[in-house]
C-alpha cells in the first residue's frame, strides 16, 4: 500500500513521503516537533500504539545479532501483538496468527504484514485527520517549525 504523497500539501514542519517502490520504511517526519505533534494527536484519539508499533518495527529491522532479534521480537510481540497486550494493535486474525506462529523463530521480516497494515491505517485514517487538527495548526504556527536545527528523521 502506498501513501498518497502529502509533500505538496504539508508545510515543512511535517513531511511524509514514500520511495518509488512503495516501501513502508520511508515514512519520515523531519522535525522533532512534527513527530511529537503526531504522537500527541494519536494519543488524543487513543491510538498512539500505532506509531509506537511502527517505530518499534523500524528499530527491529536494524537489529543485527540473532540473539537480539529474538529478544526484540518477543518484546514487540508481548507489547503489541498478543491478545490483551498492553498496547495491542488492531490487526486482522490471520496476520496475528501468522506472527504468533513465526515468533518461535523470528526473522527481521516477521512483523512486515502487521506494520504495513498499521501504516495504511495511519495513512488513510489518522494522518488526514491530523492535518485538520488543532494540534497540527499549532505546530505550523509555532516558532519551532522554522528552526532547521529541530530536523529529525522519523526513522
Amino acid at each position: 500500500m502506498v501513501w498518497p504523497h502529502f509533500g505538496a500539501k504539508v508545510p515543512s514542519a511535517l513531511f511524509i513521503d514514500i520511495d518509488s517502490t512503495g516501501h513502508t520504511n520511508i515514512f519520515h517526519i523531519y522535525f522533532t516537533a512534527g513527530l511529537d505533534a503526531f504522537r500527541t494527536f494519536l494519543k488524543s484519539e487513543f491510538s498512539e500504539e500505532n506509531v509506537e508499533f511502527w517505530l518499534a518495527c523500524e528499530d527491529f529491522k536494524k537489529t543485527e545479532s540473532a540473539e537480539k532479534i529474538a529478544s526484540k521480537a518477543k518484546m514487540i510481540y508481548s507489547e503489541f501483538i498478543e491478545a490483551n497486550a498492553p498496547k495491542e494493535i488492531n490487526i486482522d486474525f490471520s496476520t496475528r496468527d501468522l506472527i504468533s506462529k513465526n515468533i518461535v523463530e523470528p526473522t527481521l521480516r516477521c512483523f512486515d504484514e502487521a506494520q504495513k497494515s498499521i501504516y495504511s491505517l495511519m495513512a488513510e485514517d489518522s494522518f488526514p485527520r491530523f492535518l485538520q487538527s488543532e494540534i497540527y495548526k499549532k505546530l505550523v504556527n509555532s516558532k519551532q517549525v522554522g528552526n532547521p536545527k529541530n530536523w529529525l528523521p522519523f526513522l
